[in-house]
């Protein structure tokens, strides 16, 4: 969404008023972080208060990423702002799932995309999940295989294989994520994805696809003819 124009203070509409009078499309985020915020600090108004902690982490994405320990880390944040954005993320983030999860028949490239970006385009560690499948490409279950680090993670066919008939699967999407922003998967990505299709194959689970998410980017290993 473009971000709204910033226009001048008016002390007789502040950022809660015009709130409650435009929506919230009418504010910036740093006019809705304010909003959350409540108060700012002795000699700082909550606004600056609002557009210092965006330019630190990066904007908003960056902001609802911070680990608590890196928000309290920061002048003026103490436990129950931290709190608050934890758990606006986390409602976000249910919202999503739970659309998602309505219907959530994995059919086709774009849906795919939408939820491995809900699940995770807000990670801040490597995570790889498998999307197990019905035969009519619905939802089964969505599993964490593995987590590792900034830069490493692991995926053991054998425990994907036992995952994949525990859950009576007749098909898996794998998806991990790269907190580096970097939306293109590694050799060692591609090698990984290649033994789990193998070895899925074996008990006759079809490996649909491996994707990438960084942020708000996701790349197909299966569009770009890597499996």
């Amino acid at each position: 969404m473009t971000e709204p124009l910033s226009t001048p203070p008016n002390i007789s509409e502040r950022p809660r008023e015009r709130l409650i009078r435009h929506g919230t499309d009418a504010l910036t985020s740093a006019e809705l972080l304010s909003v959350i915020l409540g108060t700012g600090l002795p000699g700082t108004p909550v606004l600056d208060f609002a557009h210092g902690l965006l330019k630190r982490f990066g904007g908003v994405r960056g902001l609802l990423a911070a680990s608590t320990d890196e928000l309290r880390c920061v002048a003026g944040m103490g436990t129950a702002r931290v709190c608050s954005l934890a758990a606006i993320l986390a409602l976000a983030r249910r919202a999503l799932e739970e659309e998602l999860a309505r219907d959530c028949l994995l059919d086709h490239p774009a849906r795919v995309k939408a939820y491995c970006t809900a699940l995770l385009g807000h990670e801040q560690i490597e995570r790889c999940m498998a999307l197990f499948l019905d035969n009519q490409y619905r939802l089964i279950v969505a599993e964490e295989i593995s987590r590792g680090t900034l830069t490493h993670t692991l995926i053991y066919p054998r425990e994907l294989v036992k995952a994949g008939l525990r859950h009576h699967a007749a098909a898996v999407i794998l998806v991990h994520n790269h907190p580096s922003g970097l939306a293109r998967p590694s050799q060692a990505d591609v090698d990984l994805t290649r033994l789990a299709r193998e070895a899925l194959r074996v008990v006759d689970v079809h490996l649909l696809d491996h994707l990438v998410v960084a942020a708000n980017r996701v790349v197909s290993m299966d569009e770009l003819r890597l499996i």
